[in-house]
């Protein structure tokens, strides 16, 4: 009867330490500046990660600066260890999601490119006024 006694104690602490720890996004700093340059359309080396935060669920926020002075907030999901757990590490981190800051200013005097890709000069090849309004065409 005595390992019985035991295991009734240790296994509670056991239980929430693997939910404590399964909270916390699995995504290392390679594979977040991977996403991210490709969010922001830069290559890897060419901008610097700050200001990261974790969410519960593995939403990891945080800010993008570029060499050149455009700032960007972005965020994605990392898998958690008790998702990849749970699925037999099947869950995928999701892509980044880069918004970028109103009124940054890159070299030349030209606003920061929008996350989407659009260039300063109309990219889908038609203006409307939504493009006008946002000084992309």
């Amino acid at each position: 009867m005595q390992p019985l006694i035991h295991l009734r104690r240790i296994t509670p602490m056991v239980t929430a330490l693997m939910l404590l720890t399964g909270c916390a996004a699995t995504i290392d700093q390679s594979g977040l500046e991977q996403r991210t340059g490709q969010a922001i359309g830069r290559s890897v080396g060419q901008f610097t990660i700050g200001d990261r935060t974790e969410e519960t669920g593995g939403r990891i926020n945080y800010t993008v600066k570029t060499r050149d002075g455009a700032h960007y907030r972005c965020y994605l999901y990392g898998a958690t260890g008790f998702q990849k757990a749970m699925s037999f590490g099947q869950i995928p981190h999701s892509d980044a999601i880069c918004t970028a800051m109103v009124g940054t200013q890159v070299r030349g005097g030209q606003q920061a490119p929008a996350a989407t890709g659009q260039s300063g000069s109309n990219a889908g090849g038609s203006c409307n006024a939504l493009l006008r309004a946002a000084g992309r065409c």
